[in-house]
């Protein structure tokens, strides 16, 4: 018997941008779950800027690991098939997955119209919470859950010691997710980002917001009120230590969400010479409890997904120029 075929958008190489996927949607077999996975028809999806720095190859040659490559890796829909070792899931299901951990394995998949998920990276979608909702969350969600919560120390009960915490990019994916959590936290929060976005972030909860490009506190990341940042969300790019630590208190943080290389030595050196004023690199580390504390949030009405766009999978490659080009508030959502 023929295998049933499915559409999906893939690339065949790395470089190419959003040019890389157009001529690439292809009708390619409907995988089958392993014992540990659940097949799922995909109702939404949703894009991060990893996947297409994945594809310009700053992960080469770990991932892809072959090619073509279907990318994207948070995702939502309905399981049609359980692998046989299966036991919280069964067809019918409404879920959202993230397809790897980003400490070892990047499977990518979800731009298709059918995917597999571990059943381990896999919660249940609570009813009037939609797809987009959900598939927007694991990435973004989980990388400042886990930035908040284990490296900045803050309880999402808002329990514990005050803090002053500083978000980069604000309007962003990660980052309009981190004001939401940081403040169900006992925080003060001061927020960036462009002058068109200012009234955005504040109705996300922030204290304070500065804009990033014209004012002076602004581009040295100076409180308006004269707070030292114990820890800073880092969810931008190009801005070097040097601004940062004069705004730090003692043993103030910069958690980097995108490390590089340059931020890797800076790491290495305050470690090496035991400064109170640390720069950490964040390496997301995919659990299914915090994805299922975060389904939560969104089903209570503690956080909320911002939907910048919605792309069928027809024109995903419009969908990608937009985030290269890094004009997204919120988050881009694929639906099939």
């Amino acid at each position: 018997m023929a295998a049933k075929l499915m559409c999906a958008v893939r690339y065949s190489g790395y470089g190419g941008g959003a040019a890389g996927l157009e001529g690439q949607h292809d009708e390619v077999p409907v995988p089958c779950p392993a014992k540990d996975e659940v097949l799922v028809k995909l109702e939404a999806a949703s894009l991060n800027p990893v996947d297409w720095k994945i594809q310009e190859g700053v992960l080469r040659p770990l991932f892809p690991r072959k090619f073509p490559h279907i990318p994207v890796v948070d995702v939502a829909g309905e399981v049609v098939e359980v692998g046989s070792g299966v036991r919280d899931f069964k067809a019918g299901d409404k879920v959202v997955s993230i397809l790897g951990t980003f400490n070892g394995e990047i499977n990518g998949g979800g731009l298709a119209e059918y995917f597999v998920a571990k059943e381990s990276l896999t919660v249940s979608r609570p009813a009037g919470v939609s797809a987009a909702e959900c598939a927007a969350l694991p990435l973004a969600g989980l990388t400042a859950h886990q930035a908040l919560t284990q490296v900045a120390g803050i309880n999402l009960d808002g329990t514990g010691p005050w803090k002053s915490i500083l978000i980069t990019a604000a309007s962003g994916g990660v980052g309009h997710y981190a004001v939401q959590l940081a403040k169900l936290g006992n925080t003060h929060v001061t927020a960036t980002c462009g002058a068109r976005n200012i009234d955005f972030v504040k109705s996300l909860g922030a204290d304070e917001v500065l804009d990033y490009n014209k004012t002076p506190d602004g581009a040295a990341l100076k409180s308006p009120s004269g707070r030292k940042y114990d820890a800073v969300i880092h969810c931008a790019t190009g801005i070097p230590w040097s601004t940062f630590e004069p705004n730090l208190s003692t043993n103030g943080k910069v958690i980097d969400i995108t490390p590089n290389f340059g931020s890797m030595v800076t790491f290495a050196v305050k470690k090496l010479t035991f400064c109170k004023k640390q720069l950490v690199p964040l390496l997301i580390n995919s659990k299914r409890e915090n994805l299922e504390c975060l389904v939560g949030l969104v089903k209570e009405g503690k956080l909320k997904t911002v939907i910048d766009s919605i792309y069928p999978l027809s024109k995903a490659e419009d969908a990608w120029a937009k985030s290269i080009h890094g004009h997204a508030t919120g988050k881009i959502i694929f639906e099939p």
